[in-house]
């Protein structure tokens, strides 16, 4: 096989992999099924560049007439970005995070592949560190190129609080758990590492209890999610280690609560793991309540926030499957397959009996428009195509938008601010770049990333794993 062909087939085949191996799914304790359909789509206002049909679609026509070399914007307005312009490999990966140390320094980092090393051969290896003290013209001030840097996979994660930086060494199926963390307090254009160390154990994804003492290792294929206490963050000490297989998990702001994407096969699991935090010797976690849902895909991540005081969790799934999937005899991911997880919010204001309330979806995930839109650039990739990956909030008590890439459709926002009946107000669907290596996708948006937010400056940051970062400002009042 070809250098080129192979590495495309890499990508393809060691994500699926991943993502096919979660654990058992046969014992939901709640499944909850709510109105089908699209969320209401975007009112366009000045300055827009919107789309020319289906909520979501990027069409052979549009790339034939020039379109989608363009972009397609709504109530949005580039700001700055950090591309390789007609990258090779994939140069953007699965996370964004933003801080700003106590000098007001003000960065970005983010993984730069979606499957290292495939941004070998772009020479962008590592996490970026990009310095956005003016975000109309990025600057890159350091790459980070320890282990866990070179490959995180979909780990990388911040403390707000600690000003801490880390990630565990991970692949799509699991690669040894190397946590490196980082000091951003002093200043953030510099990290500084503090240690690096086999405390993690098979690592793919993470969490972080808010206040950077508690580092979750997580893997959705390994029943090996393990707690490291990083208080110490020369001394990284693994203090748990559960029986439970994870995708992302969230922390609450307390610490005492984890909300497992994918644990153990639930939609999200909720678990008591207030005696890790405490640091109770020995300690245990006890499961509270977990919840399915009929159209379930693969969970990415659940972020607990509040909207006038009410508890609420935002929860993503991604890919596709097709009917009758996972449990049901065909695979848990397909190409472009008929059913997509997409996004939901869920109440949790009783957290013993989780209940979904509303749907984060667009047209072109909806079974009824997947014939018709199956031969679009990109639809066919089975971990990428029309469908969710990652959704974030700009805060967790009373966020009015909800920021999600949703893959070939770019960046989508949406209005919470009533989280019952949620709407689209604003998307930005980068300009196609042209491309040399064509598989496992043609030449099309790939957003794959967690966004951060600047919510002074309306500002949202996200990259696309085949051109790199990209600053954004949600414009005409949609935020």
């Amino acid at each position: 096989m070809k250098p080129i062909a192979f590495l495309g087939a890499l990508i393809a085949f060691s994500a699926i992999a991943a993502c096919n191996s979660s654990s058992d799914n046969s014992n939901p304790t709640t499944s909850t099924a709510i109105a089908e359909g699209a969320t209401p789509r975007a009112s366009c206002g000045t300055g827009s560049l919107p789309e020319q049909g289906m909520q979501g679609r990027v069409s052979q026509a549009d790339h034939d007439s020039g379109l989608a070399a363009q972009g397609f914007r709504c109530n949005t307005e580039l700001v700055g970005s950090y591309m390789v312009p007609n990258a090779i490999g994939t140069v953007g990966g699965f996370k964004v995070e933003r801080y700003v140390d106590a000098s007001g320094n003000e960065c970005a980092y983010y993984d730069s592949t979606l499957l290292f090393p495939s941004n070998a051969l772009d020479l962008n290896v590592g996490v970026n560190v990009l310095d956005m003290s003016d975000p109309a013209n990025p600057v890159l001030s350091a790459r980070l190129l320890t282990p866990a840097m070179l490959s995180p996979h979909e780990s990388l994660v911040v403390s707000q609080q600690a000003g801490i930086l880390a990630a565990v060494m991970g692949s799509p199926a699991f690669y040894p758990g190397i946590v490196d963390v980082y000091d951003l307090s002093a200043d953030c254009r510099d990290p500084q590492l503090q240690s690096s160390a086999l405390v993690g154990v098979l690592g793919h994804e993470s969490g972080m209890a808010p206040d950077g003492k508690t580092f979750y290792s997580a893997s959705p294929g390994t029943p090996t999610l393990t707690a490291v206490d990083i208080s110490n963050p020369r001394l990284p000490m693994p203090i748990w280690s559960g029986n439970y297989t994870s995708h992302g998990l969230s922390i609450s702001n307390d610490g005492n609560r984890a909300y497992l994407a994918s644990g153990n096969g639930k939609g999200v699991l909720i678990m008591d793991v207030s005696e890790i935090q405490a640091r109770v010797a020995n300690p245990q976690v006890r499961e509270v309540a977990s919840i399915s849902w009929d159209n379930q895909t693969i969970p990415q991540n659940a972020i607990p926030f509040t909207r006038d005081g009410k508890a609420y969790l935002l929860e993503i799934d991604e890919y596709s499957k097709a009917q009758g999937g996972e449990g049901g005899g065909a695979p848990a991911v397909a190409a472009h397959g008929a059913v997509v997880g997409a996004g939901r919010i869920i109440d949790i204001s009783d957290e013993t009996q989780p209940r979904i309330i509303s749907n984060l979806r667009l047209e072109v995930h909806e079974p009824e428009n997947r014939e018709a839109i199956a031969a679009d650039p990109g639809a066919q990739n089975p971990t990428g195509g029309y469908a969710g990956h990652y959704c974030n909030i700009p805060t967790r008590v009373n966020p009015d938008i909800v920021a999600c890439s949703m893959i070939i459709s770019g960046l989508r926002i949406f209005d919470i601010r009533d989280p019952y009946n949620p709407r689209e107000v604003a998307y930005y669907n980068a300009p196609v770049q042209p491309r040399v290596l064509t598989v496992p996708a043609p030449a099309s948006n790939w957003a794959m990333s967690s966004p951060a937010f600047v919510a002074e400056r309306k500002e949202i940051w996200y990259t696309d794993g085949y051109s790199g970062f990209y600053a954004i400002r949600v414009t005409n009042g949609a935020w």
